[in-house]
């Protein structure tokens, strides 16, 4: 069996795997673009892209929509024009900001999650860019699919639904969180799927629902496109890749990392992450110590600076530099699984022909 086509609206893309932004700068043109030239999609994540280090709060939005800009037309030079998608954060401040740069930057997809996309077909009129909310039920998916319709005569053009074994910021609660095993992601895909199909009688819009959240390898692909998924979202695996945008320090934290090591925090924007347990998890976030800093950035609109005991952005900008000891790193849950540094290209001929095995 052959590995089907993944189409999103009138995109093609042929080996039906999209990587996983990964922020902060994590996922810049550099992946992206090794990732798209593959067959696959490749994304850029718009968190903290920007050169916003000494800066101040005012500057930050268009710091980071000049350098996603500048990102977007460099990964597309070096694919050739191939589809590069982008993914923002409802919940990020400079929201809008970045959507107009997406569009002035030419991209193809924006992927947004963090929060219920309502606004999102508002700031791209006009505009051919294909639109992917991120949901974690049926009833999100639901939702903005009504509230799109009944206001602007519009439907997504996929769903990415992430499940609860993603790394990062997660789209459950922390009582959901403690019970993962009542929403296993092959419940959550066939909840969206119901939607989708309800969606395409009434419309006539065929809608791809794609599976995030901890897959690892063809085996996991081949179990989702079985069970009618249109496609996979895979993060953690192309940070182990020499064209990932993350420092050699960051790389060798997840070839480090054992089973034990993955854990869950409170994150200082109010949700569950799934990160890699190190000095400074232990030491300021499971502590409860209050580390010194003022917010240069207020990048998040659920962050409140004077109640949370550390700032997230400075810990992730100082993970994106190889300060492990003053940041710490995302993960997926099978991240302990990683053993080695390959290339995108290595990588993707591998969960090919995985596949198509399981197939």
């Amino acid at each position: 069996m052959k590995l089907p086509v993944l189409k999103i609206g009138d995109i093609e893309i042929k080996i039906p795997i999209i990587q996983g932004a990964m922020g902060v700068r994590i996922s810049k043109a550099g992946l992206a673009s090794a990732v798209t030239n593959q067959g696959c999609l490749g994304t850029i994540s718009s968190v903290g892209i920007g050169p916003v280090e000494g800066k101040h709060i005012s500057e930050y939005g268009a710091l980071n929509a000049v350098a996603l800009k500048e990102n977007i037309i460099k990964a597309k030079e070096m694919c050739d024009g191939g589809p590069i998608a982008v993914n923002i954060l409802v919940a990020q401040t400079d929201y809008e900001l970045l959507v107009k740069a997406c569009i002035e930057a030419g991209a193809d997809i924006i992927v947004s999650g963090a929060g219920l996309p309502f606004m999102l077909p508002e700031f791209t009129r006009d505009s051919n860019i294909k639109l992917v909310p991120i949901v974690s039920s049926g009833r999100a998916a639901k939702i903005i699919a009504d509230k799109w319709f009944k206001k602007y005569s519009l439907l997504p053009d996929a769903f990415v639904v992430e499940g609860t074994l993603a790394g990062g910021h997660l789209g459950f609660s922390f009582e959901q969180m403690e019970n993962m095993q009542d929403y296993p992601l092959e419940k959550l895909i066939g909840e969206v799927l119901d939607v989708t199909k309800d969606l395409e009688h009434k419309h006539g819009k065929k809608i791809p629902v794609i599976a995030a959240g901890g897959i690892y390898d063809g085996k996991d692909i081949a179990k989702f496109i079985k069970l009618g998924a249109g496609g996979v979202q895979m993060a953690t695996r192309f940070v182990c890749t020499e064209e990932c945008d993350a420092s050699q320090e960051f790389k060798q934290a997840y070839l480090d990392a054992k089973e034990e090591d993955i854990t869950l925090i409170k994150s200082p924007v109010g949700l569950p992450g799934r990160v890699i347990r190190n000095s400074f998890i232990k030491d300021i976030v499971e502590s409860g110590k209050k580390a010194v800093f003022s917010c240069p950035y207020h990048c998040l609109k659920t962050c409140v600076p004077t109640k949370v005991p550390y700032c997230i952005a400075k810990a992730l900008l100082n993970a994106f530099y190889g300060k492990m000891e003053e940041g710490f790193a995302f993960a997926g849950s099978n991240v302990y699984r990683c053993d080695k540094i390959t290339t995108v290209k290595e990588l993707i001929t591998e969960l090919v022909e995985e596949t198509k095995k399981y197939l």
